[in-house]
């Protein structure tokens, strides 16, 4: 992503905030909108901006009403359509999303609304194409592609080289193109808005967005004839459960896990079952020094 768009994403992410929050916001230099990842509301305190070297304190405390109107403006004053916030996030056009705390409208044990907002993160869409490019090449076997893992830790880039890996297999970028089936659960992948992906996640890709893992993958299955099927943050033993039978119907696996690396997956029982299962064979590990990525394939244990 150059600056140029890069300031763009940043634009898009401000025009969600309250006016005076949103002016300030756009005070920034060209660096620093360029490089920002997010913005932090806290009722009653100041309005952060996450860099890569922390969150800006901007001076500008937060109070309920500006929560209020960020919510507004992110669903374009149509909050009642907006089933998502149930489940503490907005998509929203250009391709940031929203994520709210508040208080939970409880019926029958279960969540249906989020009110009285006490806190949101704006976060900024960045897009990084050709990333995973160099690594393609490096993941197929004798022209097959291999269930792959990619690992890191949080806030390490999983998401978006999930993003650019699916865009790769599916346009056939330094490989064969793959029919790819993304289950977007948390919809940080494909960032999907009025059923149109705001994120470039390839030609041959469909999305199932909002879906729990364990639901999507074996809809997917079933209704797209899927060759791989993509997911972001494996957390379950449900999730374990539908990989493993989507495996045994000849499907290819693609997915994220917080883990600095394979040793660190053998220390945690629910992954340590999921090597041993044998579903995966390969491993993307994201390492980050001195504030650049670099992407390491290597083979899983069998």
């Amino acid at each position: 992503m150059t600056e140029s768009s890069a300031m763009q994403s940043y634009a898009r992410a401000a025009a969600v905030l309250p006016p005076r929050l949103r002016n300030i916001a756009m005070q920034l230099s060209d660096k620093q909108q360029s490089m920002a990842e997010e913005f932090r509301l806290r009722a009653g305190r100041a309005m952060t901006i996450l860099l890569p070297e922390g969150e800006l304190n901007t001076g500008q405390t937060v109070v309920c009403e500006d929560l209020e109107s960020l919510c507004n403006l992110a669903t374009e004053f149509s909050r009642y359509a907006a089933e998502s916030l149930r489940d503490g996030y907005l998509p929203v056009q250009g391709g940031c999303r929203v994520g709210l705390c508040g208080t939970a409208v409880m019926k029958a044990g279960v969540n249906t609304n989020l009110k009285d907002f006490s806190s949101a993160v704006v976060r900024i869409a960045r897009e990084k194409r050709g990333i995973a490019e160099s690594v393609v090449p490096e993941l197929f076997r004798d022209g097959s592609f291999p269930s792959t893992l990619i690992l890191s830790p949080p806030g390490g880039g999983k998401t978006t080289f999930l993003r650019d890996l699916v865009r790769c297999l599916s346009d056939g970028v330094g490989c064969p193109a793959l029919r790819m089936a993304l289950a977007d659960e948390r919809g940080e992948v494909a960032v999907m808005y009025r059923g149109a992906p705001q994120m470039d996640v390839g030609s041959q890709t469909d999305v199932l967005d909002g879906c729990p893992k364990a639901l999507a993958i074996p809809m997917l299955l079933r209704t797209m004839n899927p060759q791989v099927i993509a997911v972001d943050e494996i957390t379950a033993e449900a999730d374990l459960l539908a990989m493993a039978q989507a495996a045994n119907c000849g499907v290819r696996l693609l997915a994220t896990i917080h883990a600095l690396d394979v040793s660190e997956l053998l220390q945690k029982p629910l992954y340590a079952e999921l090597l041993s299962a044998r579903v995966f064979s390969r491993a993307v590990r994201i390492v980050r020094t001195d504030g650049e990525r670099r992407y390491l394939t290597e083979e899983l244990p069998c």
